[in-house]
């Protein structure tokens, strides 16, 4: 793998692991058109850490806040009884609730993974089915539908819904996003709930990942951290702009991108 190369796939993986575009589908595609179907492990890995960083960054103040309210909460329970629970420390427990069934069916489908990745065909049927579940997001226009906090219920769906992002052309975020606003959660929650789930989803891919064979190839350190550096900057910035988009209700638009592309796909693999 290249300089240049791998500054191309760090720039695609930040933009596509956030925009809800499947960041699994882009891959497959630029891989092919780069001659690169099975890259370094190491890299793969790394680009991935340099997109939960950029989650993390973005969202430290909520994960600093979850962190310190549900340990005092774990410390002080032993101690006092009847306390109402905090905002955070239940935001941690759907959190928790929600990353049950993406960690099964991620676990489940991990076998199969190489199969999913080699169909390009699949990728383009995926996308325009992206494309419309999206679209129809246009019904909840209107914010705080229901209730701003999800209940038990909703993150389990929502995790579903994050577990079926391992086919590529399911976006991960969109996926999520769409779910939230089916269920009637307001937008903004939903964008921050998607994002907070998404943390150890993504620690968890590369996890696996990682143990799945021992890192090798050809890559050396400076291309690795070339393209961990442009995953993280670019994720960023898609990350900033996705939770723009999705407070103003527009998740929708990217769903003709997904139809086109889709489409394009479906025509010239079939």
């Amino acid at each position: 793998m290249t300089f240049l190369q791998a500054i191309a796939l760090g720039i695609i993986q930040g933009v596509t692991e956030f925009l809800p575009v499947s960041s699994s589908g882009h891959l497959v595609l630029f891989q092919n058109l780069l001659g690169l179907k099975d890259p370094e492990l190491a890299f793969d890995v790394a680009v991935h850490m340099g997109t939960l960083a950029a989650v993390c960054i973005y969202f430290r103040k909520d994960i600093a806040a979850i962190a310190l309210q549900t340990g005092k909460w774990l410390f002080y329970s032993q101690w006092r009884s009847r306390q109402p629970t905090p905002s955070e420390v239940c935001m941690a427990g759907l959190i928790f609730a929600g990353s049950i069934p993406t960690a099964i069916i991620g676990i489940g489908f991990h076998g199969i993974a190489d199969t999913l990745f080699s169909s390009v065909l699949l990728v383009g049927f995926m996308l325009i089915v992206m494309g419309f579940w999206m679209w129809f997001t246009r019904c909840k226009q209107q914010p705080d539908l229901r209730n701003s906090v999800p209940g038990t219920g909703d993150a389990l769906l929502i995790g579903v819904a994050q577990g079926m992002a391992i086919i590529p052309g399911i976006s991960r975020s969109g996926a999520t996003i769409a779910a939230a606003l089916y269920l009637g959660i307001d937008r903004t929650t939903a964008a921050r709930f998607s994002f907070l789930l998404s943390i150890p989803a993504i620690a968890g891919a590369a996890l696996l990942n990682a143990i799945d064979a021992p890192i090798t190839g050809t890559a050396h350190l400076p291309v690795i951290l070339a393209g961990t550096a442009a995953a993280g900057i670019m994720g960023y910035a898609a990350l900033s702009l996705l939770v723009y988009l999705v407070k103003k209700g527009k998740l929708s638009f990217f769903a003709p991108y997904c139809w086109i592309v889709g489409g394009v796909i479906v025509f010239l693999a079939w």
